[in-house]
């Protein structure tokens, strides 16, 4: 006998938000595996975003960087997940599905999130920093960074899909165990 399956809004949100805080998570691992290969401070890419909205402690900068770095995530596989509920081809039936419908979001947070946020906000910080700022930190961040702004787009991009593919082998894999699962 097969056990109802609770295709809730509820649990559709959970598991999408779950999906979206692991693979934030493991987005923010391999930065940090970056930051190490590259020879930079550890928590370099988060301490840019706690630099750009005005953290010039290293230690605040990278804490608030990563907070809303993981935030940003969760709360993007949180929306996905609601987004899902009223448009019914976006629910992650299948892991197949879920990793297409992961890349597109992917894809899409790059475009509409971070492209600007990078485009009008924090580069335009960081030439800020170089020039006028007397903190040898935010200095040596921003100097860091100089001349790199194309490259950190399409690094960020393959960084996002990494995101989507995670996301929605995560959110696919919790969706289809949840609705094979049978009673005993």
């Amino acid at each position: 006998m097969e056990q109802k399956i609770e295709t809730t809004s509820k649990m559709l949100i959970v598991y999408c938000t779950f999906a979206g805080l692991i693979s934030a998570m493991i987005i923010s691992g391999l930065l940090e595996v970056i930051d190490f290969a590259s020879g930079t401070p550890s928590g370099t890419f988060f301490a840019v975003i706690g630099l750009s909205l005005g953290f010039n402690d290293p230690a605040s900068a990278q804490y608030v960087g990563m907070g809303l770095h993981t935030l940003t995530g969760t709360v993007a596989g949180n929306i996905f997940g609601q987004v899902a509920l009223f448009w019914k081809k976006l629910i992650p039936y299948k892991v197949k599905t879920g990793i297409y419908l992961g890349l597109v979001l992917g894809i899409s947070l790059w475009a509409v999130l971070f492209v600007p946020l990078a485009t009008f906000g924090i580069q335009p910080k960081l030439d800020a920093l170089m020039i006028t700022e007397t903190s040898p930190y935010a200095s040596s961040i921003a100097n860091h960074f100089a001349g790199l702004y194309y490259f950190v787009l399409v690094a960020s991009l393959l960084f996002h899909l990494v995101y989507g593919a995670v996301f929605g082998l995560l959110a696919g894999r919790m969706t289809g165990v949840k609705l094979s699962t049978r009673k005993q």
